[in-house]
């Protein structure tokens, strides 16, 4: 087995995914200075590309349905989590730059450790993913790998929608809110919860997720939209 193959299966060991087109996952890490303008190698331009915008998608997504702020606080909130900076970091903590093919001359002027390179790379591990195994895949791998910032740029300043509704509920001397659980489906490794939120006297609203803890935002953030002007 070639040393580029070896290295691929450490990083799909380290990124807890394993590509069916092996080939796609090689043009992923494949730097524009690999074979010095020699070879004629599709690099990963054009899957950083795709990733970009997958990550884009899955990163407003993922602010949206976590706090009920302004559209000004979530772009600055999704520009931290998307900037190059934030993907080298990702790509640091997965050992990325380690299964990069670059030139020797890019290799020997530090290129595995470079931001701007380990950003690229990181977008298109994900634009390769996405084509690989689908939007689900990917959504794995975001949530999985992109938690820790996500919850660095979050925790510190944005309210947790179900604190808000509490906050709310006081305000106007109702009753605490009432979560159920109205619906679980899915296997095991993957469920699906429904959860509905009740305010007495007020109304309720139904929230969908992955788990209790997103369901009950998501119903949360939905009972906030309709609270009565």
């Amino acid at each position: 087995m070639k040393p580029e193959y070896r290295r691929l299966e450490m990083l799909e060991r380290s990124i807890g995914y394993y590509f069916k087109d092996k080939d796609l996952a090689m043009r992923a890490l494949t730097h524009s200075s690999y074979g010095d303008g020699r070879r004629k190698t599709p690099d990963y331009e054009r899957l950083e590309f795709l990733g970009d915008r997958v990550l884009g998608l899955m990163t407003a997504e993922k602010l949206f349905f976590m706090s009920t702020e302004k559209e000004g606080t979530l772009a600055r909130r999704l520009n931290a989590l998307v900037r190059k900076e934030t993907c080298a970091r990702i790509s640091r903590r997965l050992g990325i730059g380690e299964a990069l093919l670059i030139s020797p001359s890019e290799e020997k002027q530090g290129g595995r450790e470079k931001t701007s390179i380990l950003g690229d790379a990181c977008e298109s591990i994900l634009g390769a993913i996405y084509l690989d195994g689908g939007f689900a895949a990917a959504q794995e791998f975001f949530d999985t790998h992109w938690q820790e910032d996500i919850d660095a740029v979050t925790n510190k300043s944005m309210k947790d929608p179900k604190t808000a509704l509490q906050e709310k509920a006081s305000i106007a001397s109702k009753a605490l809110p009432v979560y159920t659980v109205l619906e679980r489906s899915g296997p095991d490794h993957k469920p699906l919860f429904v959860i509905q939120v009740e305010v007495d006297g007020i109304g309720s609203a139904k929230g969908t997720g992955k788990s209790k803890k997103d369901a009950e935002r998501y119903a949360a953030i939905h009972l906030l939209e309709d609270w009565p002007s």
